[in-house]
């Protein structure tokens, strides 16, 4: 009981921080991307330390050679002319140099194996930040994308707030017109109270009339001309 509900909350914490990643793979990203370059940064030091070290043990390692050929051609000048002495010195300094100049040529190669192999991690990894920044814009962008189209979606949803102002110009547009309510309201009224009947009547002759015309009007101003 107690392995599976471990087992769940490590499910949990791993979908969470899953969650956290993608919420925040833009800043990740970019803090991956700055990593990278303070290492990369760190790699060509050395680099630059590994090749200065590699050409003054280079240039140790002529100067010992010159001194060798130096003194061979000494002890053998020494030799010719008998100087027994003088070419068992040189003999000893030329093994000493020999020794030396061996040493220092395996310093100078391992110093080249080691910046070769240095260079070509410095330029794998440059190329991989290459790679990495173009695909960090890619990323900032499919984000925006993705931004944009989530806003338009809540858009569409049922809180669709363009549809709402859709709704309510319709609302406006629909709306009933008071006066023109009141108009069919007062035709309605005559209607039931049959007034209307009258009026057609006494249009027709039958009857006093029920309202004022405009023949009546010039009836009467003619009678009081």
């Amino acid at each position: 009981m107690f392995a599976t509900i471990k087992t769940l909350i490590r499910g949990i914490d791993a979908r969470a921080e899953e969650r956290l990643s993608d919420t925040y793979a833009i800043e990740l990203i970019d803090q991956k991307i700055r990593t990278g370059e303070a290492d990369l940064t760190r790699a060509k030091q050395a680099l630059a330390g590994l090749i200065q070290k590699s050409r003054m043990e280079t240039r140790q390692l002529e100067a010992v050679t010159t001194r060798i050929n130096d003194l061979t051609e000494r002890a053998r000048a020494a030799l010719t002319e008998d100087r027994q002495d003088l070419a068992q010195a040189a003999a000893t300094a030329i093994a000493e140099l020999e020794n030396e100049q061996a040493m220092r040529r395996r310093t100078v190669d391992m110093l080249e194996q080691r910046s070769l192999q240095l260079r070509q991690s410095v330029e794998s990894c440059h190329r991989r930040l290459m790679d990495l920044k173009q695909g960090a814009v890619a990323a900032r962008a499919t984000r925006k994308a993705q931004t944009a189209h989530s806003g338009m979606a809540r858009n569409t949803g049922p809180s669709d707030t363009l549809g709402e102002a859709e709704a309510l110009i319709n609302r406006v547009m629909s709306a009933e017109d008071p006066f023109e309510q009141s108009e069919i309201l007062k035709d309605i009224e005559t209607g039931l109270s049959h007034g209307t009947v009258a009026d057609d009547l006494a249009d027709a002759g039958f009857g006093a009339p029920t309202r004022s015309t405009a023949a009546d009007v010039l009836a009467r101003l003619a009678l009081k001309n």
